[in-house]
């Protein structure tokens, strides 16, 4: 290797020289680097700087095995530069490492900077700063106790199984009441928001629970959200992609196997912030209230998933592993919490109506395609519904339908589905019936000539004639391209006719896959080619701002 580049030499001469020698050494970490650095990797390298005169560690890193001897300047020059600790910039006399291989490396990194590099068989001070992560990792106490620990995490394999994410809201709360422990009473939600946390919360106390839902919805600085997280008082099983799983890493846990799963518990109290593993009685406490829900969710989950949520109770009786002071079986009752449901839910859309009043007015445009119908953030989708859901929404009081005389034909019928808050649904809901009500759903070609990109426009067409773009999808886009194959030839089953669904539930655990309690409207419409229309090529423009 060549020396450091000239400019580089001279900033280091610039820092003063002291009379010191440093130890300097890299080897494997094993299950140490955990308490190294909570980012790096368990089986990497660890490389120590230590400086021998003021018995400190002026730098460390853990780094990946298959990185080369760079890696160990890197981390010398900011031993040098940027110490830790409350250090001052220095260089050192003399450094010494017990590798031959790094002594030669060094000595060829290090001209002109006045450093000398030493072999040594021994390193007494890096010793002693190993010595000193073995014993912490000795010490530290397993994530579950080792004959708790394969009962809980298949208990949380078979929760994983049952998905409550699917059939439970954010504001669905359970009620978890155990007997002859001390616990008492524990309140379980599900976690399944945008498809990117899954598990479940175990509260302590309900003034916890709804102490951090009205922080959530009404703190929007990250910090305050922060601080709110930290004051919860529960435990939590929560899943995350195992390490060894051969699948690609996904966004959405919920596509994986559960081989490809791997479950984590822990504790949140405002004491303690966020603890990564419980104790005996603990292990015991989320053991028995997990398998009661688990097994709540298998009897009920056909309840669960109405369109209401009803009052459920269910007794149940866990049996519990050979221990100490701890009865062989205990009674538990799980039941749903209606009222709190409620609560919790007028909460979200009290906080979501009040962002929406604050909101600037979308400006309306005289061209004749407008885009002030759809409501910012909306998520948009094409799909289809069974026809069985067509019907339940027909006769349903509290959802507005729009025939158009569509009968069942094919297998389902397509939709677009606009997914946003309750407010802006219902806002939109009203916007249709004031324009009309839905015609028609269209996809016109677009394409944008300065890159020369092809677009999908989806366009709605309402009872007085005006059309309203809902979307933008790329034309070469493999996912949108299957989807339109699939909306084609679902309206041809259908003879032409397709839909338009608003549902609720944007910020809840069925976003982007609502329920059928989420849809407040179905527009029954005609499925309309783009000749119908007459617009031909529609030409992205980019539109000056004053």
């Amino acid at each position: 290797m060549t020396a450091l580049p000239l400019t580089t030499q001279h900033r280091l001469r610039k820092i003063p020289q002291t009379p010191s020698v440093w130890e300097g050494d890299r080897r494997p970490t094993s299950g140490e680097a955990q308490n190294l650095d909570t980012d790096a990797p368990s089986d990497g390298d660890c490389i120590l700087w230590v400086d021998g005169t003021e018995g400190m560690v002026r730098a460390m890193d853990v780094v990946s095995p298959e990185m080369g001897s760079e890696a160990i300047v890197r981390t010398l020059l900011r031993a040098i530069e940027n110490p830790h600790s409350q250090a001052t910039p220095a260089r050192p006399q003399k450094v010494i490492v017990r590798d031959r291989e790094i002594q030669f490396f060094l000595r060829g990194a290090l001209q002109n900077l006045e450093i000398e590099v030493d072999y040594a068989p021994n390193l007494p001070l890096i010793e002693e700063v190993f010595r000193g992560f073995e014993e912490v990792s000795n010490t530290r106490p397993p994530t579950l106790p080792p004959q708790y620990s394969n009962l809980l995490e298949k208990t949380a394999y078979e929760v994983w199984n049952e998905a409550p994410w699917e059939c439970l809201a954010d504001h669905d709360i359970l009620s978890i009441e155990i007997s002859k422990l001390e616990v008492g009473t524990l309140y379980a939600s599900a976690m399944g928001m945008l498809g990117e946390e899954y598990g479940v919360l175990l509260y302590r106390s309900i003034e916890s629970l709804k102490q951090f839902r009205e922080a959530a919805v009404t703190d929007n600085s990250i910090e305050k959200l922060e601080n709110a997280f930290l004051q919860q008082d529960c435990w939590f099983l929560s899943f995350e992609q195992a390490e060894h799983s051969e699948q690609e890493d996904e966004l959405n846990l919920a596509t994986l196997p559960s081989s490809a799963i791997h479950p984590n518990f822990g504790s949140v109290h405002p004491y303690e912030g966020i603890r990564p593993f419980l104790g005996e009685e603990e292990a015991i406490t989320v053991y028995v209230a997990l398998k009661a829900l688990q097994r709540f969710l298998r009897q009920s989950k056909r309840d669960l998933e109405a369109e209401t949520l009803s009052s459920i109770v269910k007794h149940h009786r866990i049996s519990l592993p050979e221990a100490d002071g701890f009865p062989k079986t205990v009674a538990v009752t799980v039941s749903t919490m209606p009222d709190l449901a409620t609560e919790l839910s007028e909460m979200l859309e009290q906080a979501e109506s009040t962002a929406s009043e604050s909101g600037e007015p979308t400006p309306e445009t005289s061209l004749p395609l407008r885009e002030d119908l759809i409501p910012e953030d909306s998520l948009l989708s094409l799909g289809m519904v069974p026809w069985e859901w067509v019907e339940v929404l027909s006769e349903s009081n509290d959802k507005y339908y729009q025939s158009q005389g569509a009968s069942p034909s094919g297998d389902e019928m397509p939709v677009v589905l606009i997914q946003t808050s309750r407010p802006k649904a219902q806002a939109l809901i009203e916007n249709l019936q004031a324009a009309g009500n839905l015609k028609g759903i269209c996809f016109n070609p677009g394409e944008d000539p300065f890159s020369e990109s092809s677009y999908d426009l989806g366009i709605l067409q309402t009872g007085n004639e005006d059309l309203y773009l809902f979307g933008e999808f790329s034309g070469d886009a493999p996912a949108h391209l299957q989807a339109r194959q699939q909306w084609d030839r679902r309206c041809q089953q259908t003879n032409g006719y397709c839909g338009l669904i608003i549902a609720r539930g944007l910020k809840g655990s069925s976003r982007g896959q609502p329920k059928l309690r989420d849809i407040m409207a179905l527009f029954e419409a005609e499925a309309l080619s783009a000749e119908a229309l007459g617009m031909g090529m529609l030409q992205l423009m980019p539109q000056p701002e004053f």
